[in-house]
């Protein structure tokens, strides 16, 4: 998806003309393009103004003057609208006009743009244009027409087209033309006060969005055992949350569980919120729910205890139970989770097995567990397929390390900082990450430093000197950097998150850690690690979108 300024553009009151075509060229153009919305120029005393100026690296520039409504050419003339409302236009020479300008602007700046081959359009993408039009002054392959908005790609190829085949100008636009597009037209660099500032920004929006994702279960009320897939961050905690607070005040009695101790423990503190009314019967663990029942505790370093006995002393548990003990419905977080063994004794926690609800939420690209198990149910689908949580540049880094196509639907934010050092100075330099951001002037509650392979000290101390019930308070109170692991951070998020790349236990799982990791960070991230290994395992995607990274010397220049 290419870069856009503004990020969300006021459109005109035009039937949505200049919104149609910036959708298609943000929805079909390459990541590296840039396009900017409403440029003003100011030559002289004439002013101008671009709908939309299209900076693409490697073909040129391109200026699109849209116009919506009916639209027909006659004696000559161009005529917009209809009836008594019909009035002449003159889109080509405000076109041509706007272009003049822009090229004189940037030759007089000494701009290395000035000379990529720049070319103009007229998009009308309410009118249909035959394949036989033709105009001196507007060829058809000049023209952007509603055909081509309804063609898959149409847009853009009128675009490249154009700018290929009429462009004037001696040379493509280079990367570094394009920058200085974005730095003359889309103001300068974004102070730090400015992405504070928009860190917030971006929160309120990301409630906002999330909100909305409400009306997935509007739609599927009467659906009882539903299968929400969808990428970190697309909104499925927040649906999970809802849709147990939901059943529970349809009168259900309802089971959220996961299997994460910081997700557990947040669910905990927000339906402890909620009226009487809506709070699910049981929130937390799926294995603190046996031992709520009687079963017998274990030791942490058994992994059978944990992987084998307890779940199955669970579906025991639960045959004993009364109906009044038993579920309506169960809520589970972060499905992926779960093991093949875990699935035959919760169903048996359901009052009705048959048909009583389930309702699992999942990232299969966040197994991040040695353990692969499957729902032993048929579900009904849903897909998410959009990112709320993360900036666009974020979002972009991490969603290339899925199989999945994620649409990101956050702000534009700085970008990505990676920090290049060897995987055994990744904690140390994630340390120094920290204090350099604190002295930016971010609060110490929006940073989590969060390490891929050991524990950082700060957590093993914190968690053996207050065990993990505190430990996860001192997260929720956000008054303090906290020291964590990916592992444990699942459905979790803060506005600035350090990786620590710091080696891996299962190298077979190493992308699904990064990409667990990389996707906790809401406005900013930044990567300490060996860039060449995060490379290798991220793959190709990750690697070129490292390319538009900061690469960041703390405390150097």
């Amino acid at each position: 998806m290419p870069r856009s300024f503004p990020p969300s553009p006021d459109f005109p009151e035009d039937g949505g003309a200049e919104r149609a075509i910036w959708e298609a060229l943000r929805d079909q153009l390459p990541d590296d393009v840039v396009v900017l919305h409403g440029v003003h120029l100011q030559e002289h005393e004439q002013e101008y103004e671009i709908d939309l100026l299209v900076a693409w690296p490697g073909v040129g520039l391109a200026v699109v003057e849209v116009k919506g409504g009916h639209i027909e050419r006659s004696d000559g003339r161009w005529l917009q609208g209809s009836g008594p409302t019909q009035h002449q236009i003159s889109p080509v020479r405000q076109v041509q006009a706007a272009r003049h300008a822009l090229q004189a602007l940037l030759r007089q700046q000494g701009l290395a743009a000035a000379s990529a081959r720049t070319a103009h359009l007229v998009a009308f993408p309410h009118r249909y244009v035959s394949g036989g039009w033709d105009s001196l002054d507007l060829p058809r392959d000049m023209l952007v027409g509603r055909d081509d908005v309804e063609r898959a790609g149409g847009v853009v190829e009128r675009v490249k087209h154009a700018i290929v085949r009429h462009g004037q100008g001696y040379a493509p636009l280079d990367e570094a033309g394009a920058e200085q597009i974005v730095a003359a037209f889309a103001g300068r660099f974004p102070s730090q006060s400015e992405n504070l500032t928009r860190a917030l920004e971006h929160a309120t929006r990301l409630e906002q969005m999330t909100r909305d994702q409400a009306s997935v279960l509007d739609t599927l009320s009467q659906v009882r055992r539903m299968r929400v897939v969808g990428g970190a961050g697309s909104g499925k905690t927040y649906l999970a949350l809802e849709q147990a607070r939901r059943r529970t005040r349809a009168g259900e009695r309802v089971a959220l569980l996961c299997y994460s101790r910081g997700l557990g423990r947040y669910f905990q503190r927000i339906t402890e919120t909620w009226p009487a009314r809506d709070r699910p019967a049981y929130v937390g663990l799926f294995h603190d729910l046996p031992l709520t029942w009687g079963a017998v505790g274990g030791r942490d370093d058994d992994p059978d205890y944990w992987e084998r006995h307890l779940p199955l002393e669970l579906g025991r548990l639960a045959a004993l139970r009364g109906p009044d003990e038993l579920f309506d419905a169960v809520v589970v977080d972060e499905a992926q989770d779960f093991g093949d063994l875990w699935w035959p004794s919760l169903l048996r926690c359901l009052r009705d097995t048959d048909d009583g609800g389930v309702y699992v939420f999942l990232d299969d690209a966040q197994r991040v567990f040695p353990r692969d198990g499957r729902v032993p149910l048929s579900l009904v689908p849903v897909t998410l397929n959009e990112n709320l949580r993360s900036t666009k540049q974020i979002a972009q880094v991490f969603g290339s390390l899925s199989s999945e196509v994620v649409k990101p639907r956050g702000l534009d934010g700085p970008p990505v900082r990676v920090v290049d050092v060897p995987a055994d100075s990744a904690l140390a330099a994630a340390d120094d990450a920290v204090e350099a951001l604190l002295d930016e002037g971010w609060a110490p509650g929006d940073v989590a430093l969060l390490a891929t392979g050991r524990r950082h000290p700060e957590q093993v101390n914190e968690v053996q000197l207050g065990g993990y019930a505190e430990y996860w308070d001192t997260f929720f109170a956000a008054e303090d950097v906290f020291y964590g692991h990916v592992l444990g951070f699942k459905g979790l998020e803060r506005p600035v998150v350090v990786v620590a790349v710091n080696g891996v236990r299962d190298l077979e799982r190493a992308k699904k850690m990064l990409y667990t990791g990389l996707s906790r960070a809401r406005t900013l991230l930044v990567v300490v690690g060996d860039r060449s290994w995060i490379e290798e395992v991220g793959g190709e995607g990750v690697r070129r979108r490292l390319e538009k990274a900061e690469r960041w010397s703390i405390g150097g220049p």
